[in-house]
Parts: C-alpha cells; sequence; structure tokens
C-alpha cells in the first residue's frame, strides 16, 4: 500500500477540500488566488547554494527546515517577512516567482515540505524548470493521504519503511532515510515520572482528514468512558463543531485536558488513533497505544509500519533514533546542492 493519490496533486486538493467542506469555498479561493508575490530572504552578498521554501513560518516545522542549514549559504522563500531567518547580514526583497532565477542563480537545491502549498509549489516550479534538486523533508506520519511528491523530488524521510512507502509507484523519485528530528528530540528528553499508574490520556483528532469524524469521535468518547481517561483535544479543534462535542462530551462525565501545555511534558499512558504523539511519547518512555474500533486496512498497516501497539497489550515500544537527523539533513543538502541537474 502506497499514496492514494502518488502523482496527482489536483486529485488530492479535491480529496482535501470534500473532507473539510466548511473550508472548502476558502480554500479553492486561495488556490485560484495563489499569492504571486512572496518574500526572498537571502545574504547580502547574493551566494545562496539552498533555497528553504518556508511554507511554516513559525514553530517547529520552521526549526526542522532551518536548524540543519544554519551557516549554511541559504535563500528563504515565504509569503511575508519572517524575522530572523537565518544569521549573517541578510536582505529581503519582495518578488515573483519569475524573479527566482535571476536572484538565486547559484542556488543547487530547493528543501521543502512538498508542493502543496502556495510557498513549496512556487520554489518546485522555479526547480523544475531550472533543473535544481529537489529535497522534500519528512515532517510527520506518513498515511495513504499524504500529497504527492513534487517530480523529480528527493524524499528525507524518517525510516526506510517510510521511504519505501512515499516513493511506492513512482520511477521518478528517490528517497533516503534522515531520521526524525521530533522523535530524536523526544528520545533525550525520557520523561522521569513515567508511568503506567499515572492518568491515562487520549490525543484527540477530530480534526484528521484521513479518518470519518464520526469514527474519531466515536473511538475517543467510548475510549474515555470505558477507561476513565481524559480527552486531550488537538490545538486544531477550535472550530464550532469541536467546542460543541467537547462541551457534550463534558456533559456525559469526560474530563477534557485544556492546559494547553507541551505534550512533551506529559508523564502519563497515551493513546490515540493514529497521532504522531503516540510515537513522541514512546520515544522518550511514556506508555503509548493506538485505539480505533475496527481499523480499516490502511490503519492496521499503518499501525504496523510505525509498531504502534493497540490499547490492551504491550505499549508501543520506542522507535529507533540511531542517525543524527539534523546532521544527515545537512549532508543531503550540502551533497544535493553541488548537482547542477537533476
Amino acid at each position: 500500500m502506497g499514496l492514494i493519490h502518488p502523482r496527482d496533486l489536483s486529485a488530492w486538493q479535491d480529496w482535501q477540500d470534500s473532507r473539510h467542506r466548511v473550508r472548502r469555498v476558502a480554500q479553492r479561493v486561495r488556490r485560484t488566488g495563489a499569492p504571486t508575490q512572496f518574500v526572498l530572504d537571502l545574504p547580502r552578498d547574493g551566494s545562496a547554494r539552498v533555497l528553504v521554501a518556508l511554507d511554516v513560518t513559525e514553530g517547529p516545522k520552521r526549526q526542522w527546515l532551518l536548524e540543519p542549514l544554519k551557516d549554511l549559504p541559504v535563500a528563504v522563500l515565504s509569503e511575508r517577512p519572517v524575522p530572523d531567518v537565518a544569521a549573517g547580514e541578510r536582505v529581503s526583497r519582495a518578488v515573483s516567482a519569475d524573479d527566482l532565477n535571476a536572484l538565486v542563480p547559484d542556488v543547487g537545491a530547493v528543501l521543502s515540505y512538498g508542493h502543496y502549498l502556495a510557498v513549496g509549489s512556487a520554489a518546485h516550479a522555479f526547480a523544475e524548470r531550472t533543473g535544481r534538486a529537489q529535497l522534500v523533508l519528512q515532517h510527520g506520519l506518513l498515511t495513504p493521504y499524504q500529497p504527492p511528491l513534487p517530480p523529480h523530488a528527493h524524499a528525507l524521510a524518517w525510516s526506510a519503511a517510510d521511504a519505501d512507502f512515499w516513493t511506492l509507484g513512482r520511477d521518478d523519485v528517490t528517497a533516503q532515510v534522515v531520521g526524525s528530528q521530533l522523535l530524536a528530540a523526544a528520545a533525550v528528553a525520557p520523561a522521569g515520572a513515567a508511568s503506567a499508574e499515572a492518568p491515562l490520556t487520549y490525543l484527540g483528532q477530530l480534526h484528521g482528514a484521513e479518518l470519518p469524524r464520526r469514527g474519531l469521535a466515536h473511538a475517543a468518547y467510548g475510549f474515555c468512558r470505558d477507561t476513565g481517561a481524559t480527552y486531550r483535544p488537538h490545538p486544531s479543534e477550535t472550530d464550532r463543531l469541536s467546542r460543541s462535542q467537547h462541551r457534550v462530551w463534558e456533559r456525559r462525565g469526560i474530563t477534557l485536558d485544556r492546559s494547553g501545555t507541551p505534550l512533551r511534558t506529559h508523564a502519563g499512558p497515551v493513546a490515540a488513533a493514529f497521532s504522531t504523539g503516540v510515537l513522541e511519547a514512546a520515544a522518550r518512555g511514556v506508555p503509548a497505544f493506538v485505539h480505533y474500533p475496527d481499523p480499516p486496512p490502511w490503519l492496521e498497516e499503518f499501525w504496523a509500519r510505525y509498531d504502534m501497539r493497540p490499547w490492551g497489550g504491550e505499549p508501543t515500544p520506542a522507535p529507533s533514533t540511531g542517525t543524527d537527523p539534523t546532521a544527515a539533513i545537512r549532508a543531503a543538502v550540502i551533497d544535493f546542492s553541488g548537482r547542477t541537474s537533476r
């Protein structure tokens, strides 16, 4: 099993729209009215060798792209100005996608999370038409509903299993294993107070498009009702329907964790349908499980690929973090940025 849409980005976008009906109109407007102007931040001397497509301008996803490249001559493309994006003397200017070839002539590679958002789309289109290397960094667990890789991309994957899954059915893309920055960081910050006797928490995913909302709600409510677990809403569960669901559960006696504290500080056991938080907790030594009644075949394959263990048995083992992801990403970018064409 691989991606449902291994090549067709438009088909993936149509599926994504269909799973978020409330946002469908806004997303279509955004897609057809994609920005024609971007912000390009680059070294004052114009010596950039790598172009980073920064669709996410804050939080860990920004850090995972930029941290491996610190002290390298990078240009950063974004939709709006991003403060302190890189060290050294920098200049920023408004640009169109058509300006990139003249402004970053020495760039040998593009690094991004993919071409499914505006900045990544512009950066990969530039790389494709000019023969630059295209690197796509994995930033979460891969389901069959992952957007397809850009044409001629090189994927930087968490594991060999993920690399095979991500590239299945494609003869124009390649991949290598670099590991996960998220899981590597979790492994070096173990939860000293982790205990199977600590309060159990179910990690919410009502925002997830991969499974029916009704099924996600049924799994969460049933688990919390039967085990006494606390429900921890995902940060994206701020829409009216999710807030209404939360109130119903509270009236039925379910405790909600509204603390907003980082998951990395949570010491008690966790469970979820398919959350990255399960592996993050396992990496920290926290008992972690998956739970979703009557899982579809793709979800069972997903659990097996990540060695996630169902509730009621042994907890999920800590994932392997044998490589240094930051160093591996840096080495791959340096290697590919020295190549003049695919």
